[in-house]
């Protein structure tokens, strides 16, 4: 049987990736005492790798495939290709960004304060391409973790990764700029794309894990509504497109199925009762293709 090699992300984007994948149709075991997962899609085989290496792995053919932030391709500048992007993080469905920052009694107001500072980050080599691009001479020095606590204590500024901002208020942290925002990516490489089997199952799975992600925060509704309300029915839905009206065996009621945003319904549920609309199921969304 082919089997396409998978890198899938360990640490902090390893729970969402496998609820990402169980939407999409590939359940997807853990053991806390192995590498390798375990799918419900034969012709898979994974491997558990931490997003920092998986450019790099992905890039020398140790893996067909992986899922990895943007970060990590642009820190190790490996020669990968773009599946897609996929934008969700280590604790939901956003972005994360990589931001400068300094305590908040520092007397460093801006990026051209730190010349001649000490900066930690785990970021090396993407903040010494920012700071070079700046033309600011500053010393930086990899931090192995802990980061925020450094700052003021060790090093005058510290370049960490963010989604909230919550980690950096509590450590009274202070942003002066926004280097670059990531999201997570599914990469290949060129000689697997040569692959007409492997290129194929890649495309199969990108599609599906977008599908997936679209569907997040969606439910469809369906509905069953009297002819002469259906006008009053369709203003108060905020249809992803048009709702899709079939015509029902009596020729005075349709039903009418559309796609909302969950955190609508509780206003949307009432307004349509009170429009006509009788009958109103809500079910969730694993998919949506686009």
């Amino acid at each position: 049987m082919k089997k396409l090699k998978l890198g899938f992300p360990k640490g902090s984007l390893q729970d969402l990736t496998v609820a990402l994948f169980k939407r999409a149709g590939i359940k997807i075991d853990i053991s806390s005492r192995s590498y390798y997962p375990v799918s419900d899609d034969d012709e898979l085989e994974i491997m558990l790798i931490r997003s920092q290496e998986m450019a790099l792995y992905v890039q020398n053919g140790f893996f067909d495939a992986g899922l990895t932030g943007y970060d990590w391709i642009c820190e190790t500048g490996a020669a990968v290709k773009e599946v897609c992007e996929l934008n969700y993080a280590k604790s939901g469905f956003r972005p994360v960004r990589w931001v400068l920052a300094v305590p908040e009694s520092s007397k460093i107001k801006s990026v051209d304060d730190l010349e001649g500072k000490r900066v930690a980050t785990e970021l090396l080599n993407y903040t010494r391409k920012y700071f070079a691009k700046k033309k600011i001479k500053v010393d930086i020095e990899f931090s192995w973790g802990a980061t925020e606590v450094k700052a003021g204590k060790f090093v005058d500024a510290i370049v960490e990764l963010t989604e909230t901002g919550s980690s950096l208020r509590a450590n009274k942290l202070r942003v002066i700029d926004e280097m670059f925002v990531s999201t997570t990516r599914f990469i290949t490489n060129a000689k697997t794309l040569d692959d007409n089997w492997k290129r194929e199952k890649i495309e199969n799975m990108a599609m599906l894990l977008k599908g997936a992600l679209a569907s997040e925060g969606m439910v469809g509704f369906k509905m069953n509504v009297p002819a002469k309300c259906l006008e009053k029915v369709i203003s108060v839905l905020p249809a992803l497109k048009k709702p899709t009206i079939s015509q029902l065996s009596d020729k005075n009621w349709v039903a009418i199925e559309v796609v909302l945003e969950e955190k609508t319904v509780k206003k949307i549920i009432p307004a349509l009762k009170r429009s006509g609309a009788t009958g109103i199921i809500e079910y969730s969304l694993n998919k949506i293709i686009y």
